[in-house]
């Protein structure tokens, strides 16, 4: 067949002959990506593309009248819409429609029907586009089964699920996940009535682009989220489905309220994370507190070790000592600002750790010291454990929480040799 950019009109105009119109029209017809076919009044095809032959699974299609390649449950439909085009009382219509292939098996499409006349009105031919949505009807029914599923099982849960299309961005929460935010009058809610319910704060976990744009096929997100109940929190499944050739349609979540286990689950790793004598950081705690501490301004560690601990153990006994230690931790609290974190790394040793450089390590270092000369009050009267404190800062952002220790520990040792009640603190380079 002639391509149409290999035709030119012979006298050199840009008008195209009659002839050059028809071949124009048969190259677009013949090599169209969907089924396209040409019906006579009589209901037989006259003309059909290679597409459309491979649709049917037939090769020889002209003469056949198009109730014979539909599915007996369209036949009838098919029939009334088509005798309206020819009675004039409509010129064109869509309709979802399955066409049978040799084997049987039914092939779905949507069928696009227009109405070619004469200047008279009379019908010439009718003008069918088919396009085969066998694939896209098979995800859309298993969706749909996919979402009754979930809805039964979330009658057991708390919560609901939620689709976004990927194409029109559309987004929509299931009726009793709308019931579950909003109580059981609430209707269905878009992305933006759902986001507002959000926490702000967790706005960024629920970030949809990844599975969007198909990077990913999966993820969880843990958020807060406002409803009837309060404010609770939620785990979301989020899953894409694809089409069969492989791009993403959908965007399915399943959101869960799991805010027992969390709250479990908080306190958990608080006591992972926590002294139980003092409830103050325990070495595990602090290295986590450290790696998310703000350095901007440089950064600063102080250890403490009680000077009289030993001697209040032997002569009062361990009861006593513990009572000293809870004390001894409170002090340290009330002598650091709110920000700054404590802990006890076992025995009588203590670490502070905090934003600042030298000035405020010199500061708190000699709160602190002030702070724990003042004696305790026990049963068996006034006890006093005063501290020695060694203090280290930095503005490298490199140094870690070991270095500044070792550095903090040899201004300790300083710290000691000059007596009770004294603070060393230095820059570690």
């Amino acid at each position: 067949m002639t391509r149409p950019d290999s035709v030119s009109p012979p006298d050199g105009s840009s008008e195209t002959s009659p002839e050059e119109r028809v071949r124009l029209f048969d190259y677009a017809f013949e090599t169209a990506i969907f089924g396209l076919t040409l019906v006579g009044a009589d209901g037989c095809i006259f003309k059909s593309n290679r597409k459309f032959g491979e649709i049917v699974g037939r090769t020889s299609l002209k003469g056949t009248p198009f109730p014979e390649l539909t599915h007996p449950g369209d036949v009838a439909p098919s029939l009334a819409l088509f005798e309206e085009v020819l009675a004039g009382r409509r010129d064109a219509y869509r309709i979802d429609k399955r066409y049978l292939r040799p084997d049987g098996s039914a092939i779905e499409t949507v069928l696009t029907v227009t109405a070619m006349r004469r200047e008279d009105g009379v019908l010439a031919r009718v003008l069918c586009q088919i396009e085969d949505v066998t694939q896209l009807r098979q995800v859309e029914r298993a969706l749909v089964e996919r979402a009754t599923q979930l809805e039964l099982a979330m009658e057991a849960l708390r919560g609901g699920f939620w689709d976004m299309d990927v194409t029109t961005r559309s987004f929509r929460t299931s009726e009793r996940l709308a019931h579950f935010i909003g109580g059981p009058e609430a209707a269905h809610m878009d992305l933006n009535a759902y986001l507002a319910k959000v926490n702000p704060e967790d706005h960024e976990a629920t970030n949809l682009t990844p599975l969007l744009e198909g990077e990913i096929d999966k993820s969880v997100a843990e958020y807060r989220l406002h409803t009837v109940a309060g404010e609770r929190w939620m785990r979301c499944d989020r899953r894409l489905l694809r089409d069969g050739a492989g791009n993403p349609i959908r965007v399915i979540g399943v959101v869960i309220d799991f805010t027992e286990e969390h709250l479990r689950r908080q306190t958990l790793e608080m006591d992972a994370d926590t002294d139980q004598l003092t409830t103050l950081y325990n070495r595990r705690g602090m290295q986590k507190k450290f790696q998310k501490l703000d350095r901007t301004n440089g950064v600063v560690v102080v250890t403490v070790d009680l000077d009289g601990f030993k001697e209040i153990n032997d002569q009062f006994g361990h009861s006593a000592g513990d009572l000293v230690l809870i004390e001894t931790a409170q002090r340290l609290k009330a002598a650091v600002r709110p920000h700054d974190a404590v802990s006890r790394l076992g025995g009588d040793e203590f670490l502070v750790v905090m934003s600042g450089e030298g000035c405020i390590a010199d500061l708190i270092a000699g709160r602190i010291v002030e702070a724990l000369a003042i004696p305790i009050e026990l049963a068996d009267g006034l006890v006093l454990a005063e501290g020695s404190v060694g203090g280290a800062w930095t503005h490298s952002a490199s140094a870690s929480l070991e270095d500044l220790m070792l550095q903090a520990d040899r201004c300790l040792y300083q710290a000691k040799t000059r007596g009770k009640k004294n603070a060393v603190v230095c820059e570690l380079l």
